[in-house]
């Protein structure tokens, strides 16, 4: 896996079970391998296309954590000085996305499905969906 250099973020690696030809059984309990209560879930499919983006915003307070869990995906993010891509395609590997990260969601593979770990319910005022105001609030935290 490429090294994050991202501040406030890192990989999250959940254990599996293989079950022969039974399949897989990856394992998500908060607190213990996602680190922080699990409050909210979400997930994303259905993507129009390899053009889609989603995202396009930072969290103040907010984690999470996101994985993809069909297809694959490019998880773009920013500090507010450094910035990285990450391919996503392995079910069982997410990436933390703490609070003052800009970051996106793009070139989605076909029958893409992304899943998504909040440590808060939804609240508009933690978005910022401003990129200049983001690099002010990043600005802000250093």
């Amino acid at each position: 896996m490429k090294k994050i250099i991202v501040k406030n973020s890192g990989y999250i690696e959940l254990p599996r079970v293989v079950d022969e030809r039974d399949g897989v059984l990856s394992i998500m309990e908060g607190n213990r391998d996602i680190p922080f209560e699990i409050k909210r879930v979400y997930y994303i499919n259905h993507l129009e296309n390899c053009h889609s983006v989603r995202g396009k915003h930072a969290h103040k307070t907010l984690k999470q954590v996101i994985f993809c869990i069909n297809g694959s995906f490019v998880l773009s993010f920013d500090d507010g000085t450094n910035t990285q891509d990450v391919l996503m395609w392995r079910d069982n590997v997410g990436v933390l996305l703490g609070p003052g990260l800009w970051h996106t969601m793009h070139s989605f593979s076909s029958g893409c499905i992304l899943l998504v770990v909040a440590s808060d319910y939804y609240d508009e005022a933690d978005y910022i969906r401003d990129y200049d105001e983001f690099m002010k609030f990043a600005g802000a935290m250093k």
